[in-house]
């Protein structure tokens, strides 16, 4: 009996493997659903659809892009965690995808999903986040504004994209090295935070510089320093926050590509091939990217992996210390 036991189980199990083998193999028969979990318009978009259109290209079935935003992109991201394993549903998403469940569990709230409910496919981009003001503002350099805030701690204001998100966590990060205390105004997305920054509603916000650029080239905006290890070609006469001494302060908005955890290797294989030939042998994926002022970082799932184990030590301990906000 027991050797008959063995023997079904070890066909099952050659059954299941041939069946993956086969479903990669043929895999897509039908759309694909890439979901973002943030309003169109926002830095993980552009490169979704520049993918998705790559992508429709290689696997000849439509490839269609899934805004589904809301809390903090805890609803698109939980959408994609819950989906059949098959290789239809994917998540494109940034860094909120390290920093929610560590914000929901200081506040003893179940997070929607963890980092372990998804496969990491594909980095795609990852472009640092620049600090600016408004062209009029008094600190010409960012040690200016570190002496000024010095003297006056939680006086100075800076608009982000909401709580925990892409702009107020290399914002703290930067203050908490540079030793100073800034005021944090949440708004709705990191647009509005641009906006008030030039209304003078706030005196200074982060964002990618393809977001910012168009308002620094026309005078409107005056950047301070940026998060990354080396100088954006976009901004070369830009110090990153390494070279002036702030090595605590290292942020990446990055873009990758994730399937949900149980997806088949065969099949996630077969997915991260058609990404690496629709981003690195399709010349009109980097040249939409830099078009768009961003930068093609693409690093296949293993050195991906990698990047995030870095990036979210980075996080954890920035959302740790920033402590619960409301």
């Amino acid at each position: 009996m027991y050797a008959l036991n063995r023997y079904w189980k070890v066909a099952a199990c050659a059954l299941l493997l041939a069946t993956s083998a086969v479903g990669a193999q043929d895999f897509p028969a039908r759309p694909v659903d890439l979901t973002v979990p943030f309003p169109p318009g926002g830095a993980a978009d552009a490169p979704a659809r520049f993918l998705g259109e790559g992508l429709g290209k290689v696997w000849k079935q439509p490839v269609v892009i899934n805004n589904r935003a809301g809390a903090g992109g805890g609803i698109g991201a939980g959408y994609v965690k819950r989906a059949a394993p098959d290789g239809y549903t994917l998540l494109v998403t940034n860094p909120g995808l390290l920093s929610l469940p560590e914000s929901e569990r200081m506040f003893d709230r179940p997070p929607p999903y963890e980092r372990s409910d998804f496969q990491p496919l594909a980095l795609l981009v990852s472009d640092p986040t620049v600090l600016v003001v408004k062209a009029d503002a008094p600190w010409k350099t960012f040690q200016d504004l570190v002496a000024d805030a010095k003297k006056r701690p939680d006086a100075i204001s800076y608009g982000s994209s909401g709580v925990y998100g892409a702009s107020h966590l290399p914002i703290e990060m930067v203050a908490h090295s540079a030793g100073i205390k800034l005021r944090h105004i949440p708004y709705k997305g990191g647009g509005p935070s641009i906006m008030a920054v030039l209304a003078g509603e706030v005196a200074l916000t982060a964002s990618v510089p393809a977001a910012v650029a168009p308002y620094i080239k026309s005078g409107a905006l005056r950047p301070l320093v940026q998060t990354g290890a080396r100088r954006h070609p976009s901004l070369p006469d830009v110090p990153t926050s390494v070279e002036l001494g702030y090595n605590g302060a290292e942020f990446y908005l990055w873009i990758g590509v994730f399937a949900p955890a149980k997806t088949p290797e065969a099949l996630t294989r077969r997915i991260r091939a058609d990404i690496a030939q629709a981003v690195q042998q399709d010349p009109a994926f980097a040249q939409r990217m830099s078009g768009a002022g961003a930068l093609v970082d693409y690093r296949d799932a293993p050195a991906f992996n990698e990047f995030l184990d870095k990036d979210f030590a980075r996080i954890k301990a920035a959302v740790q210390r920033i402590g619960k906000v409301e």
